[in-house]
């Protein structure tokens, strides 16, 4: 998308009916690292991928907790994700507060959506450019929200959302059926799958630039330790990478006359988004 004259301003409708400044947030979304949400009968799971800007820097955190029963992984701008999870935590202690309770999932998404929704609409502010996954439990049982830029929420059964994560989504879709009956260990292991489609063929899932949240039925929201990160790695160790490219199998002919493969793909990150 290059700039025009209908997009210096997200009150601006362009002719086919656009609002360009939307777009490019939800644009920043897609450029973040991928995450994955997915849920049993029981239990949500958020499986991230963390990356860091530099070989010098750590690895940028993706998961946050709201409240006991809530906690959220990011893709797009890390600022503004901090600033909706702050909105969040303190709706949640309002609401913890006034009706000595936990605030349902879906009163929360839209107090969210509204919150979100006035930066499209208002000529001084911009889009929220991050979106979230939301595993949440309640009476109605486990969820997975998903959230955009354009103030729309979505309840999901499984999703994935960020840069490439296309695969992940086409992984998730084949096996849709069989999570509702999976074990934690075994819902898990397929999020890490999922997201391992997302990654380009050199780069493998580690314990440092991997992050797994867990929430369910009498189960406070935590984020798992390095321990227990190995240990679900070591579950799909070995496996083939569902998500390669199918021209990585073709042979590419060399000076010599021999086929050789070709070499893998590497990315190019246009922004610094988490």
């Amino acid at each position: 998308m290059f700039r025009n004259q209908y997009d210096s301003d997200v009150t601006v409708w362009s002719p086919q009916g656009r609002l360009f400044q939307v777009e490019y947030a939800m644009e920043a979304v897609k450029l973040g690292s991928a995450t994955v949400g997915l849920k049993n009968e029981t239990h949500a799971v958020l499986v991230a991928l963390k990356r860091a800007a530099s070989e010098l820097s750590a690895y940028q955190k993706k998961l946050f907790p709201i409240d006991d029963h809530i906690g959220i992984s990011i893709s797009g701008l890390t600022a503004d994700a901090r600033m909706l999870s702050r909105y969040m935590r303190n709706e949640c202690l309002n609401f913890k507060f006034s009706h000595n309770s936990s605030m349902p999932i879906n009163r929360l998404l839209l107090k969210l959506g509204n919150k979100m929704q006035v930066c499209t609409q208002r000529y001084d502010k911009r889009p929220y450019g991050v979106g979230l996954l939301i595993a949440g439990y309640d009476d109605k049982g486990p969820h997975i929200y998903q959230t955009c830029p354009s103030a729309n929420y979505y309840d999901c059964r499984a999703m994935a959302i960020g840069s490439r994560s296309q695969s992940a989504r086409t992984y998730l879709e084949k096996h849709l059926d069989v999570f509702p009956s999976c074990s934690i260990e075994e819902l898990i292991a397929h999020g890490l799958r999922a997201l391992r489609d997302t990654l380009p063929n050199e780069v493998e899932l580690t314990t440092k630039n991997v992050s797994i949240g867990i929430v369910g039925k009498d189960t406070p929201y935590k984020d798992s330790a390095e321990d227990d990160i190995a240990r679900y790695l070591s579950m799909i160790e070995g496996e083939e990478r569902r998500g390669a490219p199918a021209s990585s199998s073709k042979q590419v002919p060399s000076d010599d006359g021999s086929e050789s493969p070709p070499p893998d793909p590497v990315p190019t990150v246009a922004m610094e988004t988490e």
